[in-house]
């Protein structure tokens, strides 16, 4: 009888700490397909080949969202082999978090190096038609940019000496023309002047510690699940060879 309070406290912190597991599941799972959607484009800059991030995302995220229901009916049901199984695949979540965590912070200069040769590449073979093409004007025009380090990067694409400078550089685009853009006097008074991967590397080094903590934060929070499911088996184990 005095261990039916403690099994009945134990549950409920599970059941809480499933659900709370169970949502971050489904937000990496909406993050995974939102990833694929509308960022497809913009990781292809990054990686040298076409990258599998929003599907280990999507996959990551399908299975912590099956094994969080899973974690709240192993609770309810108060089976200890299930609850055993639960706490090993919290561990095993554990563990790949940490080492992708230590990874991205490790070679993150290695990313920014990729980034560099991959964003160099679809400048100098920009034909305002592919894929690669259009992440490329579509960067420009987010974040106000132009070129790799600045505008003169495009002097040396073979867009250039037909087009000039693309018009997604341009302050104000319905001010462009192919002539200003082509003129090496005119085009800087028509486009922006910073380069992009200056922007795009300096965001990655402002918030990669915060990343970093982060996904350290979630985790080592896996530790408390496993806690809780391993104290809630042995008790209910124990309880049930007390009652034998």
């Amino acid at each position: 009888m005095e261990t039916k309070p403690v099994i009945t406290c134990l549950k409920t912190l599970l059941v809480v700490y499933s659900f709370v597991f169970w949502i971050t599941g489904a937000i990496l799972l909406a993050v995974g397909v939102w990833g694929k959607l509308m960022l497809g484009p913009y990781i292809s800059l990054i990686a040298d080949n076409s990258t599998n991030a929003p599907y280990v995302l999507i996959g990551t995220g399908t299975v912590i969202v099956v094994f969080g229901l899973f974690g709240c009916f192993a609770t309810c049901r108060g089976s200890p082999w299930m609850l055993k199984l639960y706490a090993m695949f919290l561990s095993l979540v554990f563990l790949a978090e940490l080492v992708a965590g230590i990874s991205g912070f490790v070679f993150r200069h290695e990313i920014k190096g990729t980034f560099h040769r991959t964003y160099t590449d679809a400048v100098l073979n920009y034909n305002a038609e592919d894929e690669a093409s259009r992440a490329v004007d579509n960067l420009q025009h987010r974040l106000r940019c132009c070129g790799v380090y600045n505008y003169t990067s495009w002097f040396g694409s073979v867009y250039y000496p037909s087009n000039g400078i693309p018009a997604s550089c341009c302050f104000n685009a319905s001010d462009c023309n192919p002539d200003e853009l082509r003129n090496t006097t005119l085009a800087p008074s028509k486009v922006y002047h910073q380069g992009c991967y200056e922007l795009v590397t300096s965001f990655m080094e402002t918030n990669m510690a915060i990343i970093a903590g982060v996904t350290f934060g979630i985790a080592f929070s896996q530790l408390i699940g496993m806690l809780l499911a391993c104290c809630l088996s042995r008790i209910i184990t124990a309880n049930q060879y007390e009652m034998v």
